[in-house]
């Protein structure tokens, strides 16, 4: 389960959030990419942009749903 205390800084405030337990593995990438991208720097995933409509909420959900490591948090602020 995402925690909120070990988020990325990198990523923009709201809703969604991925922590440090981020395998690096793509998934959010491809299932929301309107709102996940890769930290280069880091080798890691952040949201880049909160979802804004439905559908990319939906997105958002489906790809915290499949994390492998559940490293997506939807409780943020």
């Amino acid at each position: 389960m995402a925690d909120q205390a070990n988020k990325y800084p990198e990523n923009t405030g709201g809703l969604f959030y991925v922590d440090n337990q981020c395998i690096d593995c793509d998934l959010c990438r491809e299932t929301a990419p309107n709102n996940f991208k890769r930290n280069d720097d880091g080798g890691y995933s952040i949201v880049y942009k909160q979802p804004e409509n439905p559908d990319e909420v939906k997105q958002c959900e489906e790809a915290k749903a499949g994390c492998p490591v559940e490293a997506i948090g939807s409780d943020g602020t």
